[in-house]
């Protein structure tokens, strides 16, 4: 898990007219909260955290938020990324939760299922791959927490469905989801509808019964 330290500023004020004035000066407006703080209004240089967002290209990432005490004792907090709120035209990021952590204590926290290989079902016997659940809920400490689960698919044929329980946890992590969970499965390539298949029949009859016709 990446590790950055990124600049937050404290404000007091919040609504809706404060946040549009933050946006048009550069900034993202955020909050800070946790189970043992109480909720701190902050905001964020958009140019910043968007050179972060690119830099890491989707990683999950524990950041340093160094707060602006103004010339006082230095305050830093480790926080994640709870929720990002984005534009839904123009997908800029409007609003940012962050989640107070400490690095000696376990998080929930969702990463990605990666399947490595090309099923046998789908390479030998023309298979499909379905995905159902790409991701899986973990547990363990801040540090420890793995950017994506491998898992090998080479041996899975038409029928076969991987779940939670066929992974492999690292060192450290517990996996929360149920065992039985399935993430993927391979189903059989889907036969012709059978409007489609009369269809094809129609157009068969027709081009045999022109055929019929020049031959007389």
């Amino acid at each position: 898990m990446i590790q950055i330290t990124i600049d937050a500023n404290l404000r007091d004020q919040a609504g809706k007219g404060v946040a549009r004035k933050l946006r048009r000066d550069g900034k993202i407006p955020a909050i800070l909260y946790g189970s043992k703080i109480e909720p701190v209004k902050l905001s964020i240089n958009e140019h910043d955290f968007n050179r972060v967002l690119f830099k890491t290209k989707g990683e999950q990432i524990i950041y340093t938020l160094n707060l602006d005490t103004d010339g006082q004792e230095k305050d830093e907090r480790l926080a994640l990324v709870k929720e990002m709120q984005r534009h839904p035209v123009n997908d800029r990021v409007y609003h940012i939760d962050f989640y107070a952590i400490s690095v000696d204590e376990k998080i929930k926290i969702e990463i990605p299922v990666k399947p490595v290989g090309k099923a046998k079902g789908v390479e030998v016997n023309a298979g499909v791959l379905e995905l159902i659940q790409r991701t899986v809920t973990i547990s363990c400490l801040p540090l420890a927490v793995p950017k994506e689960i491998e898992v090998d698919i080479s041996e899975l044929d038409i029928g076969d469905a991987l779940h939670v329980k066929d992974l492999t946890a690292p060192e450290g992590v517990e996996f929360i989801d149920a065992p039985d969970t399935t993430l993927l499965t391979i189903v059989g390539a889907a036969a012709p509808a059978v409007e489609e298949e009369e269809e094809i029949e129609e157009e068969e009859e027709a081009v045999e019964a022109e055929e019929a016709q020049s031959e007389e």
